[in-house]
């Protein structure tokens, strides 16, 4: 994670700030829980991120006007720009993992990455 880091701290954004915005570039706007899910972080955690990301003009929050307890996310075209800026540079280091541990074993990780994401969405066995 070392170079994601660096990578990062250049543009100032952490980890997961840049995994908040990939996901509302990706998905476009949407509602916190959905966030959250998505970008394998807790509520409370992922409330802190959008407040840090709206300081910073990457994101914009609007409460829903048929529902006024929804709060509607998206990327503004700041936070678009950002990603736009330094995915080469992401994927790049992504790529030279994959190739380093191989497909294979890159496509495990993968797996396993995403069943320790599904553990922690579990509600705890009763014992």
């Amino acid at each position: 994670m070392g170079p994601i880091r660096n990578l990062l701290a250049d543009v100032d954004v952490t980890e997961q700030q840049w995994r908040v915005l990939r996901v509302l570039e990706e998905g476009g706007p949407m509602e916190p829980t959905r966030i959250a899910e998505q970008s394998c972080l807790l509520l409370p955690s992922l409330t802190r991120i959008l407040q840090k990301l709206d300081e910073k003009k990457l994101i914009q929050r609007k409460t829903d006007k048929t529902d006024r307890r929804r709060q509607i996310v998206r990327i503004t075209p700041r936070g678009s720009r950002l990603i736009e800026e330094n995915l080469d540079k992401n994927l790049a280091f992504l790529e030279e993992v994959r190739t380093r541990l191989g497909p294979e074993r890159f496509d495990t990780l993968l797996d396993l990455l995403t069943a320790l994401n599904q553990l922690d969405q579990e509600p705890p066995e009763a014992g």
